[in-house]
C-alpha cells in the first residue's frame, strides 16, 4: 500500500513540476476538461512547435492523455488513432485507463471493441511497454474475461478470470480502489453464468449482497442469473431487498458502536495505530465549533457551516490523488439523494490542492456532491484522508471515521446508518 501511494503521488508530482512554457505545458493541458478542447490545443501546439524527427517520443504524454480521454468518452476510433502512435502511459494514466474500461464494460459499450482495447493493454504490460507497478492488470484481465464471455469465448474467459487472481502486486481485497472486490464478484458471476453455471453465479451474488460486497451495477447481473435459474424474475425484488436489508442491519450495528454519546463540539480524533505498542494516532483536531468555520466553494464563495444548524452535517476530507477518497463518493451521492437536503447536508472538503486542479477534477469525474476547499488544511488539521466527521443538528460531533468502506453499497449503508442514528438520538 505504501508503495502504491508513493507511486501515484510521484507520477502526479512529475506532471506538476514540469516547467511551464509561455503557452503550452502538460500541467495546464491535463486540466482541460473536454477531450475535444485538449485535442484542439494539441494540434495548435504541433503547428507552433512541430515534432523533432530526432525525438519521436516528443509529446508522448500528450498523446497518451488524448488516448485516455477518448477512451473515457467511448470513442474507440480516436483512442486507436493516438494509441497507435505508441505513447507511454504513466502509472496514473494506466489507473485511469483501467477505470475507463470498467465503465465501458458496465455500460455495455461495444464488447468486441473493448476486448481489443483491454487485450492490447494486457499485451503491452506483459511486454514491458507499460509498467504496471500497482496491479492494474488484474481488473483489466477481469474486463477482458467478461467481454470474452459476452462474445461466446467461454473457455478463454474462464482461463483469464482465473489468471487475474494470480497477478503480482494486485490489491483486489484491499479497500483502496472503488468496488474492486465487488466488481470481481460481478464479473465472476457473469462468466460463470455464460458457462452455464448459474447456481454458482447465484450463490456468489447472494453472498455479495448479503455481506455488502456489492454495488448497483450488480443488480442487473443478479436479475439475469435469477431468471435463468428460476425461469422468471418473480420474487427477485423481494429476495434482493431481504439481502440488502440484512447487509444494512449489520452495518448499522457496527456503526452504532462508534457513536459518541457525550455532547462535544470540539475534540481530537484518533484512530488505531497498526503498531499497537505505540498507541493510537491522531486523525484530526477539532479546536473550534463547526458553527464558527467557513470554507470556500469551488467558485471562491465563502460557505459558513453554521448555516446548517438544525441538520445532520457530514464533512468528508479528500484530495484528487486519494483513490479511496474518490471511491467513496458514489456511496455518498446515494445518501444525499435519499434525504434531498431536508435533514442532511454533506460537503466533501478538498485539502492541499489549488482551486483549478480541484475544479477540473470535479468536472471531469462528474462529481455531484457539494465540494468545499481548504487548501491549507486549517479547519481540522486532517492527518490522513479520507476522514469523515458527522455532526448532530446542534453541532456536536457524533461520529468520525477514516478510510474507504470497500464497496459502494457498504459506504452507503455506513453513512446512512450514521445519519439515522444521529437523527434518532438527537434531542433538540
Amino acid at each position: 500500500m505504501r508503495k502504491l501511494i508513493l507511486l501515484l503521488l510521484i507520477s502526479s508530482s512529475v506532471f506538476a513540476q514540469q516547467a511551464k512554457s509561455t503557452k503550452y505545458n502538460f500541467q495546464d493541458f491535463a486540466l482541460i476538461v473536454n477531450v475535444e478542447d485538449q485535442e484542439r490545443q494539441y494540434n495548435e501546439m504541433l503547428k507552433a512547435n512541430p515534432v523533432d524527427p530526432a525525438k519521436p517520443t516528443m509529446y508522448g504524454e500528450y498523446r497518451a492523455q488524448l488516448a485516455l480521454g477518448w477512451l473515457t468518452r467511448g470513442n474507440f476510433e480516436r483512442y486507436w488513432y493516438y494509441k497507435n502512435t505508441n505513447p507511454k502511459f504513466s502509472v496514473l494514466q494506466l489507473t485511469y485507463l483501467a477505470y475507463a474500461m470498467e465503465y465501458l464494460l458496465d455500460a455495455n459499450k461495444n464488447p468486441a471493441e473493448l476486448e481489443k482495447v483491454s487485450g492490447g493493454i494486457l499485451k503491452d504490460i506483459e511486454a514491458g511497454a507499460i509498467s504496471d507497478e500497482i496491479g492494474r492488470a488484474q481488473p483489466i484481465m477481469e474486463v477482458n474475461a467478461t467481454v470474452n464471455a459476452q462474445l461466446g469465448n467461454i473457455e478463454t474467459a474462464v482461463k483469464l478470470l482465473a489468471k487475474s487472481s494470480e497477478v503480482k502486486g494486485a490489491i483486489r481485497d484491499m479497500k483502496y480502489f472503488r468496488d474492486s472486490k465487488a466488481n470481481y464478484l460481478n464479473r465472476y458471476a457473469i462468466v460463470m453464468s455464460a458457462a452455464g453455471k448459474n447456481q454458482i453465479a447465484f450463490d456468489t451474488l447472494s453472498k455479495a449482497f448479503r455481506e455488502a460486497e456489492s454495488n448497483p451495477v450488480m443488480v442487473n447481473t443478479f436479475r439475469e442469473v435469477y431468471k435463468k435459474l428460476k425461469g422468471n424474475e418473480t420474487g427477485f425484488e423481494q429476495y434482493l431487498k431481504s439481502l440488502q436489508d440484512e447487509a444494512y442491519e449489520e452495518c448499522y450495528k457496527e456503526v452504532e458502536k462508534s457513536y459518541i454519546a457525550s455532547s462535544k463540539k470540539t475534540l481530537d480524533g484518533f484512530f488505531p495505530n497498526p503498531r499497537k505498542e505505540e498507541g493510537p494516532m491522531k486523525l484530526f483536531e477539532a479546536k473550534q465549533p463547526v458553527k464558527d468555520i467557513s470554507l470556500l466553494d469551488l467558485n471562491g464563495k465563502s460557505v459558513s457551516l453554521g448555516d446548517y444548524k438544525g441538520k445532520v452535517l457530514a464533512l468528508d476530507f479528500w484530495s484528487t490523488l486519494c483513490t479511496p477518497c474518490v471511491a467513496a463518493f458514489s456511496g455518498f451521492e446515494r445518501v444525499v439523494a435519499d434525504y434531498k437536503k431536508d435533514v442532511f447536508q454533506m460537503f466533501v472538503v478538498n485539502l492541499f490542492e489549488d482551486q483549478a486542479t480541484v475544479k477540473s477534477f470535479v468536472a471531469k469525474k462528474g462529481i455531484a456532491l457539494d465540494v468545499l476547499h481548504d487548501e491549507e488544511n486549517k479547519a481540522y488539521n486532517i492527518q490522513g484522508t479520507p476522514t469523515k466527521i458527522v455532526f448532530d443538528p446542534l453541532g456536536n460531533i457524533r461520529f468520525y471515521s477514516a478510510g474507504y468502506a470497500g464497496s459502494t453499497d457498504r459506504e452507503y449503508y455506513k453513512l446512512k446508518s450514521m445519519v439515522e442514528i444521529t437523527k434518532a438520538r438527537y434531542k433538540g
